[in-house]
């Protein structure tokens, strides 16, 4: 039997519409969500991706805030900017889009940020009181991964969850956020130190694929029945008019006929990032309401 395909793209649309209604009834109160994007350099993908921010910005009716700064900037000069939008209370999220120059220190640049404002969830405050299991910014992809399984029912307490990828952005909050009482899952991180990957993969009531590794997880490394939540974005190249084509992490065609549900990629968990960031600087905004 082949899997159930997650629609991350209609849960996105779904959320962002929620989000956007929000908005028009925080602006008739006197407050536009604003979030300030500062790009340094002209990095392709993250153009592409701060193109995809504002896009979703101005549909949410929301103040998108395009700071670009050349490659060539220093650090100094890129956190005194970030002090200036610290301070601005027209600015309710800031959001230094990564990776930085090779000179520029990514750690320094999240600390500047007021964890109040860190609306990506990648201050070591925000990470902290994730992992004490108290209210912060969640980094956006582990919100949006347990939105789609609470969305489609799928039940999470008790469950055997293994993430492959350990980043600080995926994998590690995600094991704290599936680690908590109220999903109450039972999590195994794996990662390039991990000794037989597949033996632990096929233990897996849902399994998380976050590395940027095209096709590492094949069919006969899933769980039948399982569920499986590609986050990899990777390019591989095509003979198609754009010379590539977006794959994920998963050999989909192989891990679909095991998988009970699994997210496609591209139109999975991809648009669920971008809906979280609109939820995280909506809800930023809302202490500015007097």
């Amino acid at each position: 039997m082949a899997a159930i395909i997650i629609d991350g793209k209609a849960i996105a649309a779904e959320i962002r519409e929620e989000v956007r209604l929000e908005t028009q009834r925080l602006k008739e109160r006197g407050v536009t969500p604003c979030l300030a994007v500062i790009l340094v350099g002209e990095n392709p993908a993250s153009l592409s991706y701060v193109k995809s921010k504002q896009k979703a910005l101005l549909e949410a009716g929301m103040e998108g805030r395009d700071i670009r700064l050349p490659e060539t900037v220093s650090e100094a000069e890129l956190l005194s900017l970030i002090a200036e939008l610290n301070a601005d209370e027209k600015a309710h999220g800031i959001l230094v889009q990564l990776p930085l120059p090779a000179h520029i220190n990514q750690l320094s640049v999240i600390n500047a940020l007021d964890p109040r404002k860190d609306v990506d969830g990648f201050h070591p405050h925000s990470l902290g009181m994730l992992f004490l299991g108290q209210p912060a910014f969640v980094p956006c992809t582990p919100k949006g991964i347990v939105v789609l399984l609470e969305k489609y029912n799928i039940p999470v307490s008790g469950k055997h969850v293994v993430i492959v990828g350990r980043s600080n952005i995926v994998g590690k909050p995600l094991s704290a956020l599936f680690s908590m009482r109220e999903l109450n899952a039972t999590v195994t991180l794996c990662h390039t130190g991990t000794a037989d990957l597949p033996s632990h993969t096929r233990q897996a009531d849902i399994l998380v694929a976050a590395v940027g590794k095209p096709g590492l997880i094949r069919g006969d490394m899933v769980k039948p029945g399982a569920v499986v939540i590609d986050v990899g974005i990777n390019r591989v190249s095509d003979s198609s008019a754009k010379g590539y084509r977006i794959v994920g992490d998963v050999n989909f065609d192989e891990a679909a006929v095991a998988a009970g549900w699994i997210t496609p990629v591209p139109g999975g968990v991809g648009p669920m990032t971008i809906a979280m960031l609109m939820r995280n600087v909506l809800d930023a905004a809302k202490p500015f309401i007097y």
